[in-house]
């Protein structure tokens, strides 16, 4: 008994950490490295459950899916990419699923060119001399791409995660964040996913909260975006009293910024919960952080060949803030230092 605890007591560590951080605030970065810690604690302690030939056995599947896993990622996204463009167009945006693939790609054959001239020509005689010059841009860019791999993979697994964490169902108020809109002013399919979300929370929830669908008029636009959510949930049996139209705002923090402003005028309880789609509630949450809104992202269904590009946008964008470019050069540095090591040492 007392092996076993002493076993799990990193774990339940890593875990209480977690949950803390959560606690604290959802829409901290570091909950994306916690969560990677946690679970990565957690295996090690089912792994010590087994013997040392059935734990190794298990540690080398594990290591093979993950492999297989990393492996295939690329092809995903470039396939994604081109059934993307397919169905959405040639926009930038589209295009990032296949970039991102065509990168992670090529990252991997340059590991894969340094790794065998590394290991596996030394010891099987091939003639690797062509490739020798060549072995340090190999080395490099092989590791860049396993990083952004990595620090991909685990933001999505974080995205993910905060949708299927249980929430509560007593809000006040349920903002809806808004998107694009048609040429005849009635909402798209994304925009009402995200008002079909609100519409469900406001059934279900037992005091009926204030719908606040939130978004202005753009220069080509026939109305507000607010305005076409607000005759959408009219549509769908939402009383017209309930609903609170917030028709300024241009961006997503303004959605949030202009949002608070109007709830904070009134009287009463402010629960409040965040609506936009699954992809985009982390980035949601941190402009309610910064807003200084104590609010509950959920998230709303999108299509899933949409996903991969939408969340290849979020993830560009948290990192272009200044503390988490700091964070991840940091992070690729420790990643890439064992390979200067090597290649110092060899």
């Amino acid at each position: 008994m007392k092996d076993i605890i002493s076993k799990i007591l990193p774990t339940i560590f890593w875990v209480g950490l977690f949950w803390y951080s959560m606690y604290k605030d959802r829409s901290r970065y570091r909950n994306v490295v916690l969560l990677l810690l946690t679970g990565l604690s957690a295996l090690g302690f089912i792994y010590s459950l087994f013997s040392s030939e059935v734990s190794g056995v298990l540690v080398l599947i594990t290591m093979v899916l993950v492999g297989l896993a990393f492996l295939t990622l690329p092809f995903f996204l470039f396939i994604n990419g081109l059934y993307m463009i397919k169905r959405e167009g040639q926009s930038l945006g589209n295009l990032l699923s296949f970039f991102l693939g065509l990168i992670l790609i090529a990252g991997e054959l340059s590991f894969f060119l340094w790794f065998f001239g590394l290991l596996v020509e030394p010891e099987l005689g091939v003639n690797m001399s062509a490739l020798v010059p060549y072995s340090p841009f190999f080395a490099f860019f092989g590791l860049s791409s396993g990083y952004l791999s990595v620090t991909f993979v685990s933001f999505l697994l974080y995205c993910l995660f905060l949708q299927i964490i249980p929430h509560r169902r007593d809000f006040d108020y349920v903002i809806i964040h808004g998107a694009g809109i048609k040429k005849d002013g009635t909402v798209t399919k994304l925009l009402a996913d995200r008002c079909d979300k609100a519409i469900e929370i406001y059934r279900k929830d037992p005091t009926s909260p204030y719908l606040v669908p939130s978004g202005g008029q753009g220069s080509d636009e026939v109305c507000s975006e607010a305005e076409a959510m607000r005759k959408y949930l009219i549509s769908q049996g939402i009383p017209e009293d309930k609903i609170l139209l917030e028709d300024k705002s241009k961006t997503t923090m303004e959605n949030v910024t202009f949002s608070k402003n109007l709830i904070e005028k009134r009287l009463g309880r402010k629960y409040t919960a965040l609506v936009t789609s699954n992809y985009h509630i982390y980035r949601a949450m941190r402009y309610a952080k910064r807003a200084q809104l104590k609010a509950v992202g959920i998230g709303s269904r999108v299509a899933p060949y949409y996903y991969p590009s939408a969340l290849i946008r979020e993830f560009v964008a948290v990192h272009k803030e200044r503390k988490h470019l700091i964070l991840f050069a940091i992070g690729y540095l420790l990643f890439v230092s064992p390979v200067i090591v090597i290649m110092l040492a060899a």
